[in-house]
């Protein structure tokens, strides 16, 4: 008899582990199973370097949301950006999406100004305002090169 409650001791901590490990999963993974309290948008680049699927999106500097998916819109040429951000969080259609870096060489994220003068963007809205992430290699190459051009100021005597 001590040997069956033993194992079922055993048993009840080996369910209760699994439980525990399948409850950090889904918290840690970000993974909503019982209903999801986002909506999504859209936002179209010219270019989406450095920027991934999970990348943040930020509002006022506060994260609301990640990079859904990144794919190309073949009839404009553009990165089309599908973004997913908290319900209670409104962005209107004067919106303003442009991609920054944390820090001078750190990951990009997706910064949204939610502007306020227009209407409300609907689920699946596109967010026609946005600037690419400025290029640092480029711009110190062209630094590099000569490309860039300096302004002399003139004396004046």
């Amino acid at each position: 008899m001590k040997k069956y409650n033993m194992e079922t001791i055993v048993g009840i901590f080996v369910v209760f582990g699994l439980i525990c490990v399948g409850y950090m999963t889904v918290k840690l993974g970000k993974i909503n199973i019982l209903g999801d309290n986002s909506y999504s948008l859209i936002a179209k680049f010219t270019t989406v370097t450095g920027l991934r699927t999970g990348s943040p999106v930020n509002v006022l500097g506060i994260e609301v949301g990640r990079v859904e998916r990144i794919t190309m819109d073949q009839e404009n040429l553009k990165a089309a950006v599908e973004i997913r951000v908290k319900k209670d969080i409104k962005v209107y259609d004067d919106a303003i999406a442009s991609i920054k870096t944390e820090g001078l060489i750190g990951d990009k994220y997706l910064s949204i100004d939610p502007g306020g003068g227009g209407d409300l963007l609907k689920p699946n809205g596109v967010i026609k305002d946005t600037q690419a992430a400025m290029d640092i290699e480029e711009l110190i190459s062209k630094y590099a090169f000569g490309e860039v051009k300096k302004e002399k100021k003139e004396e004046k005597k």
